[in-house]
């Protein structure tokens, strides 16, 4: 086994290496079904409602005042976010919830505090009376901004996130940097094969990873991505990513736990790649409100030392992968491949 040691990453590449004729396996596979009907992110939504100037103005200036309240609480907390943290997030909630036409004069006048005609109406991709409620989640309940609107950006992408489904973290963007460096660059035959994401979420790295395999694609080269997940939630969340993008005839996304959706293919993937549970048992309760209290705890929890699915997915990789494939595991635990 040739391995590779990248901070918080677990990788390699298995031996006997040998270059594999180009073919698809697509045509045998079929997409599971969807169990859960995702959320539509704001600022995806039209802009159906209205409010009138004075009436933004009101929300805005209440909703700014209990982000001032905040302070540096949080942060002495549980290290959570500030007030300049909080009302930067509420200029994002912002720019999502006003129609694009007129977005840049109403913020304007809202910084500004401009009083001018306040009974003009402006458009809205949600009620305020939602925006009350979801805004006072935000601040009281620590409700992760990322759920609040319904996305998060990451490397290039925006995707849908909501409660059931782990935010994809900058960190994990390595995987995809791996991918791209070392994996297609030294072996550029690999992005003709199948690849596999396990324990998907919101589908952010299958979806990275489609995009680089088609960027190193030759010719009618047919590289795909199969994304695994036990969670409903997340099955159909990354379901409407994929196809928001148009990698449905790309990207797959299974129902099930790690491997067991891939007997199919088992023996015959180019790449496996992961972002495991890793953080120990016992330091979930004391984890930033945002993550221990709203992120699902089946995508956080690794067991007591952290390294239940890390172990588990480093013994079944040789099996699923065929010669010459390449692996890629997030964690922030193992450093060193050699003590496993």
């Amino acid at each position: 086994m040739w391995k590779l040691r990248s901070s918080g990453l677990s990788c390699g590449v298995c031996a006997n290496f040998q270059i594999p004729s180009p073919r698809c396996f697509m045509n045998s596979i079929t997409t599971s079904s969807i169990d859960v009907k995702p959320k539509v992110p704001l600022y995806l939504r039209p802009p159906s409602f209205s409010a009138s100037l004075s009436e933004l103005t009101k929300w805005h200036k209440w909703a700014k005042n209990l982000a001032s309240s905040v302070g540096s609480s949080f942060i002495n907390l549980d290290n959570g976010p500030d007030s300049t943290l909080l009302r930067r997030e509420l200029n994002w909630l912002l720019q999502d919830l006003i129609e694009l036409q007129h977005r840049s004069v109403i913020l304007s006048r809202l910084e500004s505090g401009n009083n001018e005609n306040p009974d003009v109406s402006v458009a809205l991709r949600a009620p305020l009376e939602e925006m009350y409620c979801v805004w006072r989640q935000r601040i009281e309940k620590r409700r992760p901004f990322q759920y609040v609107v319904g996305c998060e950006h990451w490397r290039d992408l925006v995707l849908s996130v909501q409660e059931g489904v782990l935010i994809p973290r900058p960190e994990t963007e390595v995987i995809i940097d791996l991918v791209e460096g070392v994996a297609l660059n030294n072996a550029p035959e690999l992005a003709q094969g199948f690849w596999a994401d396990l324990g998907t979420g919101s589908g952010a790295i299958a979806i990275a990873t489609a995009r680089a395999l088609a960027t190193h694609a030759h010719g009618d080269a047919c590289g795909r991505v199969i994304a695994t997940d036990l969670s409903p939630v997340a099955v159909a969340v990354a379901t409407s990513n994929v196809q928001r993008y148009g990698l449905q005839d790309v990207v797959e996304v299974r129902k099930g736990s790690w491997f067991e959706p891939l007997k199919d293919v088992q023996g015959k993937l180019a790449g496996v790649l992961s972002n495991p549970p890793y953080i120990p048992s016992g330091d979930i309760s004391g984890l930033q409100a945002e993550v221990g209290q709203h992120e699902p705890i089946l995508a956080l929890d690794g067991g007591i030392s952290g390294t239940n699915d890390l172990l588990h997915l480093i013994d079944g990789v040789a099996s699923m992968l065929k010669p010459g494939g390449f692996f890629a595991f997030e964690d922030q635990v193992v450093t060193d491949l050699s003590s496993l």
